[in-house]
């Protein structure tokens, strides 16, 4: 055990969990700067149960949580840090059930298993997608937590219940879910329910609740129009708004840390803060924006858009799949999901399984920049490019179908790709721009992809605007600074802490 030094400093512990991994950071703040530490990290994903179905090992990811919360402590006592608060972030519309004596009814499904394949349809029959627009302002995704639900109490058999094709097996998850459902009490997302299971109470904070498809984006509470229509078309979620929790907003403490914790981690009675506990939401608030920026939270995925007062309900923005969800102190995010790296670490990740070596992806993009750029723009949002596999063939194939003859190398399907991809990105903040009629003067990128210097150039020449680059650790940054403003140590609104991500943060500028 480091011997301990008597506190100098302040900490706030971001738990950041992701679909394929977690961690545990701690960020050190004298009020002016925030130095982020990292003092866990453990795999994720999803995982088929006995039946197939794929879910969340809630205990693993409790595993690496505890870890990492004890290594936290460590780190601050080691560095005479005071730790005030801990926040978890997570990814959105998964959920888990609860019974009567608060435990965990099962390992919560995935967004990734099928069985919500033909659900959509089916709601969408019963309740226009119009309808659900203009109270939720969310795009059209098929594992939306509403839509969950619903195949969750089908019986995976034809019924009156579920219509023509709502009822059919669409997973071996089908008839469990009616059978969790049955024994469910409590509905807890992800961040939602570590939260609990670090003080005890249930509550759902309103960014990652915004993305369930049952809240309201402009009164941001629990929309009842929506759940009275979704209980009178499918009789078995009457009850639903009995299992939904109290709506709390980022920055509400929730409550200090359970004995049975502080005892597995060696912590004090340190307090537990509801955070913007979408992980894209603590992101985009680390995001040193402008009156004027656009964002592109740039990872596996890129989440192109803008921060705004209130949400955008048209027909237009409704015909262009982008999504309102909700920010911090009262704003909107308002974006597109359009592809980010994914194609290039599958390439990445093919190369280096042909090879049996691992590819030096930094000489890679350099000789990538070396490549002329516009030969070939791709539609890397395509479908033929979200599964895994043999990536480089297939963005040859796209290529080919366009008549052109790349040179066999590497870089130069490495630059098509990056060409792409900036290309996207450009079409989704102008697409966005126009439909929320703001005239837009700099894109920030944050995430992993602000680290590709090449990638962020070139979307300073697509978008024809500059690209500040940063922050890498944008997540766990917004993490913090909710914390940290919440127990009064950074006053101020969103200008204010974001002054913080500039005084923390080495950004890049890229003119186009």
């Amino acid at each position: 055990m480091p011997s301990r030094v008597e506190p100098v400093e302040t900490g706030f512990v971001a738990v950041d969990l992701g679909a394929t991994s977690g961690r545990v950071m701690l960020g050190i703040t004298d009020g002016r700067t925030v130095d982020l530490v990292e003092c866990g990290r453990f795999p994720n994903g999803p995982r088929p149960d006995g039946d197939g179905a794929l879910r969340w090992d809630v205990a693993a990811l409790w595993r690496g949580i505890v870890d990492g919360l004890r290594s936290a402590g460590d780190a601050a006592r080691e560095r005479g840090v005071e730790i005030r608060g801990i926040g978890v972030d997570a990814w959105a519309v998964d959920h888990a059930f609860l019974d009567t004596s608060g435990d965990l009814v099962a390992d919560p499904f995935s967004y990734r298993d099928p069985r919500t394949d033909r659900t959509a349809d089916d709601v969408y029959r019963r309740i226009p997608f119009a309808d659900h627009y203009a109270v939720n302002g969310l795009q059209h995704l098929q594992f939306t937590t509403e839509f969950q639900l619903v195949a969750g109490v089908s019986t995976g058999s034809t019924s009156e219940e579920t219509g023509s094709t709502g009822g059919e097996a669409v997973s071996a998850g089908a008839g469990v879910g009616a059978e969790e459902w049955a024994r469910a009490r409590h509905l807890l997302l992800i961040p939602d329910l570590i939260t609990y299971r670090l003080t005890g109470r249930r509550v759902a904070e309103v960014t990652n609740a915004s993305t369930t498809g049952l809240l309201d984006a402009r009164t941001r509470t629990w929309s009842g129009e929506l759940l009275d229509r979704l209980a009178a078309e499918y009789p078995a979620l009457t009850g639903l708004r009995e299992k939904l929790p109290e709506l709390v907003e980022p920055g509400t403490v929730v409550g200090p840390l359970l004995p049975a914790v502080r005892e597995a981690t060696g912590l004090a009675d340190v307090p537990v803060l509801a955070v913007t506990s979408h992980d894209t939401a603590s992101a985009v608030a680390a995001t040193p924006l402008g009156e004027a920026g656009a964002y592109v939270s740039s990872g596996t995925w890129s989440l192109v858009g803008l921060e705004l007062p209130a949400p955008v309900l048209t027909d237009a923005s409704r015909a262009a799949n982008f999504t309102n969800e909700l920010g911090l102190d009262g704003t909107v995010r308002y974006l597109h999901n359009v592809m980010g790296l994914w194609v290039l670490d599958e390439c990445v990740r093919s190369w280096a399984h042909d090879d049996g070596t691992p590819v030096d992806l930094a000489g890679l993009l350099a000789e990538a920049a070396a490549e002329p750029g516009g030969r070939c723009l791709i539609d890397v949002d395509g479908g033929e490019f979200l599964a895994p596999g043999d990536m480089p063939r297939r963005v040859s194939d796209a290529v080919a179908r366009h008549g052109v003859d790349l040179p066999g190398t590497r870089a130069a399907l490495v630059r098509v790709v990056l060409d792409s991809l900036a290309d996207s990105s450009a079409r989704a903040v102008a697409h966005a721009s126009s439909l929320a009629g703001v005239a837009v003067d700099t894109v920030h990128v944050v995430g992993g992809g602000s680290r590709n210097e090449l990638l962020c150039r070139l979307t300073a020449e697509a978008t024809g605007l500059p690209v500040v680059a940063g922050p890498v650790e944008a997540t766990a940054l917004g993490n913090v600074l909710v914390q940290a403003r919440a127990v009064g140590l950074l006053p101020g609104g969103l200008t204010a802490l974001r002054d913080v991500v500039r005084a923390s943060t080495t950004l890049r500028r890229y003119e186009p």
